[in-house]
């Protein structure tokens, strides 16, 4: 009986050790009298979105709507103290103005555990910085007028691939078909690879893209761990990891590159850049450039410019299906460009689709509304004091700017939930702070694809609305219900819409 008291006192006595351990670790922000809310034992403040109650964006949205009155807050993810920034001057000290000493994203790496985690959007500043100068030519504007035509021949592609499935009159899934149009952009304008996703079957390319974002009970298992189990996640995670899409990439960009090399074969795209970066590799003296780190920059473009533009474009969609007159307005001003040019024999041209305002206004209200990324991330190098407060946070600690909070604030943009692409007329833009739309983030490190991003939606957008209209159906999701599952914003069951072709 005395043993049996003693195992239970011992377990109790642990208990209430643990117990402890992670309340002192939930005290971390009163040490420098930062405010936030209360924080929950073991999960911090995002117990919804770890155990998929809540989208990652949805509770990013909650804490901001609660707390926004307050310059910055201090909260936690587990046990992991960060800071979550909310003013916009703070915001822009963040991202640009001290920029130096944000550099990092913070994300923590396994490079032997994860094969192809060492891209752009990962990477310490050291590594960064110059693999980003190098990289950065690719996507200029004379590059982008170059594949251009490249991007009008997947336009035709998709609308070719509509008339046939449209026939059908079955209500379709139009972020699947973003996706695949988004899949053969990428193979055609940045590895010169005819993915053939647009077709009747489903190609490899676009099998691979699903896998890596599809929730999985694998995915789950994996992101919790790597969260508050790092220790068993460098030593297990490799059994975590979808082994054969980073094989099926690594191939791939190994055989193209070698297959060029062996041809002279000379392409303006991303795999040409990465072959001219490894055999001269001026200025990257103390960065060996291994087939796993060039794979993974061509790895992360991939996956960011198929996923994020068919995540717009499906967003676009789906809000035009709900407001016809909107959508009515865009035709009208996408067939007026057309038929300018059919008078000078001429095709769609890269300055028409620059100039197409209420197009680019009806871009710009989709990110706002549904942005790519919930939060930015950053980490501090130094102990930092937020100009104009009396709050300093400690060196290393992770800094997030709630994108999401800011674009559906109603003190920013009034009616937020509304769907109004008049806030981005240039009179309109002109009167908010320029943080205040972060889609693509902002300062050194915002997104090095974003030019190509927005020209490819766009051309996709006119190549689906200039003959089809796009109509909700009973399948169609209303109101907005995001998957909870989903790390980036999705609509749960789908983007379901009707779609009929009109002349």
């Amino acid at each position: 009986m005395v043993g049996y008291l003693q195992i239970l006192a011992a377990i109790v006595a642990g208990l209430i050790a643990i117990y402890y351990y992670f309340h002192s670790k939930n005290n971390f922000w009163k040490k420098y009298g930062i405010p936030g809310p209360q924080p929950q034992l073991f999960f911090g403040n995002f117990k919804s979105s770890i155990t998929r109650q809540k989208s990652t964006s949805d509770a990013i949205q909650e804490l901001y709507e609660k707390n926004k009155h307050q310059p910055i807050i201090g909260a936690y993810i587990g046990t992991q103290p960060l800071v979550i920034v909310h003013d916009l001057d703070l915001v822009k000290d963040v991202l640009i103005s001290d920029f130096s000493h944000f550099a990092s994203r913070g994300i923590p790496m396994y490079p032997k555990v994860e094969d192809l985690s060492e891209h752009l959007f990962n990477l310490e500043p050291e590594t960064w910085r110059p693999l980003r100068a190098k990289l950065s030519p690719v996507f200029t504007s004379g590059k982008l007028k170059e594949m251009f035509p490249l991007l009008l021949q997947c336009g035709e592609h998709l609308e070719q691939y509509l008339k046939k499935i449209v026939k059908k009159d079955e209500t379709m899934e139009c972020r699947e078909i973003a996706a695949k149009y988004t899949t053969d952009v990428i193979g055609s304008c940045a590895f010169g690879i005819d993915m053939n996703a647009l077709s009747e079957g489903d190609s490899e390319f676009r099998r691979m893209g699903r896998k890596i974002f599809a929730p999985s009970t694998q995915q789950m298992v994996r992101d919790i761990s790597r969260q508050f189990l790092p220790t068993f996640y460098q030593i297990f995670g490799h059994l975590m990891q979808p082994k054969d899409v980073t094989d099926f990439f690594t191939r791939v960009v190994m055989d193209t590159m070698k297959y060029r090399d062996e041809n002279n074969i000379v392409r303006p795209d991303f795999i040409n850049m990465l072959l001219e970066l490894k055999k001269n590799p001026s200025n990257l003296e103390n960065i060996e450039l291994t087939d796993s780190l060039l794979t993974a920059q061509a790895f992360v473009f991939f996956l960011a410019g198929f996923e994020t533009s068919s995540s717009t474009m499906g967003h676009a969609l789906y809000e035009l299906a709900l407001n016809p007159d909107i959508q009515d307005k865009l035709r009208a001003e996408i067939r007026q460009k057309l038929e300018e040019n059919k008078k000078n024999g001429e095709g769609l041209t890269y300055d028409q689709v620059k100039n197409m305002k209420y197009l680019d206004a009806i871009f710009r209200e989709t990110l706002r509304k549904y942005p790519i990324l919930p939060i930015l991330m950053r980490k501090v190098d130094t102990d930092y004091t937020f100009k104009g407060t009396k709050y300093t946070i400690p060196k290393n600690v992770p800094v997030w700017v709630p994108v999401i909070g800011i674009h559906r604030d109603p003190d920013i943009y009034p009616k937020p939930d509304v769907f109004d692409p008049e806030r981005f007329t240039d009179n309109a833009m002109s009167t908010r702070h320029p943080m205040s739309f972060l889609a693509f983030g902002d300062g050194p490190r915002n997104c090095i694809g974003a030019r190509f991003a927005y020209y490819q939606s766009k051309v996709g957008l006119i190549s689906i609305l200039r003959h089809y209209k796009v109509s909700v159906c009973k399948k169609t999701t209303v109101p907005y219900k995001s998957d909870s599952k989903a790390f980036l914003l999705t609509l749960k069951g789908g983007v379901m819409l009707k779609m009929s072709y009109i002349e």
